[in-house]
């Protein structure tokens, strides 16, 4: 009997142990949007994501209020860093400006940072993706002004499962990222 038990645990063990193969890359998106940037240099610093978000599971509202995961699929790179590299694609194929990630990898400093703080970046049970936040951009020695903005962001998830999250995602990053190159634009 216990021969049974301990071979039945041991499987278990063996299950759980082993990782998913399934690894989900965030869809890309273009943006259309050129702008004449008012600054030369913008450094996009590491966005702060949910505890929720920030993990590799990707997490999906299953009933009002309770949030999910699975652990069948996970997301391909690690969130912040994804998000951050996301935008700072984003605003540099966007702006006629240097943009580049935190820590910055140019020589001498940035015209501006951009903060981005996020407050919800979930898959809602309802079939809206909601990304909400704050971001920040400040400038240190230039003439800019300091300026703080909320965002709240829906997109609503096209087809079923994690592609559609992922789909999702990407666009609302997008929507994002075109709010704040329009914010350092003339």
């Amino acid at each position: 009997m216990y021969t049974k038990l301990f071979a039945a645990l041991a499987l278990a063990l063996l299950t759980a142990c082993s990782g998913p193969s399934n690894r989900l890359d965030m869809s890309p998106v273009q943006s259309q949007l050129q702008l004449r940037a008012l600054v030369s240099s913008v450094m996009v610093r590491t966005v702060s994501l949910p505890t929720y978000a920030a993990s590799e599971e990707i997490a999906v509202e299953v009933a009002p209020g309770i949030i999910g995961t699975s652990a069948d699929v996970l997301w391909a790179d690690d969130p912040e860093r994804a998000v951050t590299l996301s935008m700072t694609r984003h605003l540099d194929k966007i702006l006629s400006a240097t943009v580049g990630p935190d820590p910055w990898p140019f020589a001498g400093l940035p015209d501006v940072a951009v903060e981005v703080q996020v407050s919800q970046m979930l898959a809602g049970a309802d079939g809206i993706f909601r990304f909400t936040g704050q971001y920040y951009i400040g400038g240190d020695g230039i003439d800019f002004p300091n300026r703080s903005t909320s965002f709240d962001i829906s997109r609503p998830l096209i087809g079923e499962g994690t592609a559609a999250v992922a789909r999702a995602q990407a666009e609302a990053i997008l929507e994002l990222s075109e709010d704040i190159a329009r914010k350092l634009a003339r």
